[in-house]
């Protein structure tokens, strides 16, 4: 049997893109020939794309696209920041949030369906799942039609994506709007937003918390409404501080009126966000895959 070299191995992952062990155990099958490997690479990850969805895909990036009055901002993962950084895989994710724009669609099953370089979105997907050797999927989507103007934000490697629709004001304030989202990460644009759920957490737990002070009901009624007030400041965006204000005070609602500019939405996207994530042993995965070979 021929000698499978380490260029060997190069060679073939330079071509097909495919997992470095893959390549080895291919050129091994086929004897060292390149030819008969590359063809039983092009079978294999066929079928690795159905291996790849049984595991969790909790890293990826926020991908926005915006043309004129329309704008997309859209959620990709994958299960490593490495392949968050791949080129094919920002590359799809950018044009689906093109594609996006472009249709009328509402759901992920509908992009999934879009038709893209010759077959779908979800057929690209299956084979960059292959090629790459990750578990990929959309996971969410917003298509927005602007009133003003779109402004945006990529923050930490496409970790967070920011979209918002401004009515006056200039670029910098857009920027500035967006880059505090990103930092802030507010819950809603003003109280009418924010889940009454969580403001009954809130009211709940201010309330046990202002019990435990033994001072008179009405005392503590005003403490749990301060409490309240107090959380509404800092999950709506309208409530809090702009994180520029040089005197420490200004808030945006502040901000907004001083420059004579409305917010009409924001869409803020933090990639994985809910997702429970794999703990990954390591020495162990690195174990299993010696075995393997």
């Amino acid at each position: 049997m021929a000698e499978i070299t380490a260029s060997m191995v190069k060679d073939l992952r330079e071509k097909t893109d495919a997992p470095m062990m893959e390549c080895k155990k291919a050129l091994t099958e086929a004897g060292g020939d390149m030819t008969k490997a590359e063809e039983i690479l092009r079978v294999r990850l066929g079928t690795k794309a159905s291996k790849a969805a049984s595991r969790v895909a909790a890293e990826g990036i926020v991908a926005i696209a915006v043309e004129g009055s329309q704008a997309a901002i859209l959620e990709v993962n994958c299960e490593t920041d490495f392949v968050a950084k791949n080129d094919d895989f920002l590359a799809f994710a950018s044009n689906v949030a093109k594609l996006i724009i472009a249709n009328d669609v509402t759901t992920v099953e509908q992009v999934s369906a879009l038709p893209l370089a010759g077959g779908t979105v979800d057929s690209v997907r299956a084979e960059l799942v292959g090629k790459i050797g990750e578990n990929m999927s959309l996971r969410r989507f917003e298509k927005v039609q602007a009133k003003g103007r779109f402004h945006s934000y990529i923050h930490g490697g496409a970790k967070i994506g920011v979209l918002l629709d401004l009515v006056g004001g200039d670029e910098a304030l857009g920027r500035d709007l967006a880059m505090h989202i990103a930092a802030s990460k507010p819950k809603a644009l003003d109280a009418s937003g924010v889940d009454a759920s969580l403001i009954e957490a809130e009211r709940r737990v201010a309330a046990e918390k202002a019990a435990e002070s033994g001072k008179p009901a009405d005392i503590v009624a005003k403490m749990v409404e301060g409490a309240v007030a107090k959380f509404m400041k800092e999950v709506t965006l309208m409530g809090q501080v702009f994180v520029k204000a040089e005197d420490g005070k200004q808030t945006i609602e502040q901000l907004l009126k001083a420059k004579s500019a409305k917010l009409e939405r924001f869409v803020l996207f933090v990639v994985g966000e809910g997702i429970e994530k794999q703990v990954t042993d390591f020495a162990a995965e690195v174990a299993a895959a010696a075995r393997a070979a």
